[in-house]
């Protein structure tokens, strides 16, 4: 049997590739490449370029493989983004992944396991957030991804398709050959390693008046490579025969952006200046994971729970590919 992975070629979704093949899994990717990396692909592994929305695409991958399960990362995941330019977020990540859905039942692929993400919450009512947290998203990025959960469901009780929704926290770090390289670039760890590189004059910090310890926003960061395993570990309890679950991915530890900066210091050993700007609208104060769930049904154990590991290994990454992959 082979897993379609989409978005095989982005951040998240090689590592998760990279973590498949190792465990001997036959991975077919679908991507479209807008901001993913053939590079970031392990070799061997088959890539089909295209979108999730393309019917008859979908329909010759799933004809010509013997997938019994879809692991789906594809989409565009900038909040600000999604806040400038909410259609575009809900055609590319809903739009689209409904065409996928439906062309899965059509085939019989009924396990999936999806990208989700803890925007789904939005203002934290308390901390640390289980899954049982009320679901307002700040964000046109969060409203997409919540109704896909909700499609999916429905799928489950009409179809029988039993997914997993791993809802993430933050993700960063990197392993040996894979790390993070968009553009353009929102996310924190490696903008402010982009600093110490000397690639940016200084640090933007989107507001200090949030109801934090030091007024700027609180993230639960979560290292790549235990992403990539969470993957893995959700497809076998599917294949077990598990149920439909949404989990939190998380270490259930917050770290501001003054602190995430302070720790990029030292690990660079390199002076980062920092500017304090307005807050970017739909970012909540604070996200912070309550992750038991994926430990109890998952046997998920995260091997990189502290902030320093997860820097030094971006760092190192960056040091390696100065450019990027195309470095």
């Amino acid at each position: 049997m082979a897993v379609l992975v989409t978005g095989g070629t982005g951040y998240i979704g090689s590592v998760a590739v990279e973590v498949l093949r190792a465990a001997g899994e036959r991975v077919v990717v679908l991507d479209d490449l807008f901001r993913g990396h053939r590079a970031a692909l392990p070799e061997g592994v088959p890539l089909h370029e295209g979108n999730v929305g393309d019917r008859p695409l979908l329909r010759h991958l799933l004809s010509s493989y013997d997938f019994d399960a879809c692991i789906h990362f594809a989409a565009l995941t900038y909040v600000g983004e999604s806040v400038e330019d909410p259609l575009r977020y809900y055609e590319n990540n809903t739009a689209q992944t409904l065409v996928l859905l439906d062309e899965l039942v059509r085939a019989g692929v009924h396990q999936v396991v999806f990208s989700s993400t803890a925007a789904t919450y939005g203002e934290p009512q308390y901390s640390p957030l289980d899954e049982a947290h009320p679901q307002r998203p700040e964000n046109p990025y969060g409203w997409g991804k919540l109704l896909v959960e909700r499609a999916l469901d429905a799928c489950d009780q009409a179809h029988g398709m039993r997914f997993v929704a791993l809802r993430y926290f933050n993700a960063a770090g990197a392993t040996v050959d894979r790390g993070e390289d968009h553009e353009p670039e929102s996310h924190l760890v490696p903008n402010v390693l982009f600093a110490a590189l000397g690639k940016r004059d200084y640090l933007s910090v989107f507001g200090d008046q949030y109801p934090t310890p030091d007024g700027t926003p609180v993230r639960d960061y979560v290292h790549v490579a235990d992403l990539g395993q969470a993957h893995a570990l959700a497809l076998n309890y599917l294949r077990e025969g598990g149920a439909s679950q949404y989990i939190n991915l998380g270490n259930g530890q917050g770290y501001s952006v003054l602190e995430v900066i302070e720790t990029a210091r030292q690990v660079t050993g390199r002076a980062i200046e920092a500017r304090i700007e307005a807050p970017r609208a739909g970012d909540p104060s604070f996200l912070v994971a309550k992750a038991d769930k994926a430990i109890e049904i998952l046997g998920w154990q995260p091997q990189y729970g502290d902030l320093q590991s997860i820097v030094q290994s971006a760092w190192e990454w960056h040091l390696r590919h100065p450019d990027g992959y195309e470095g």
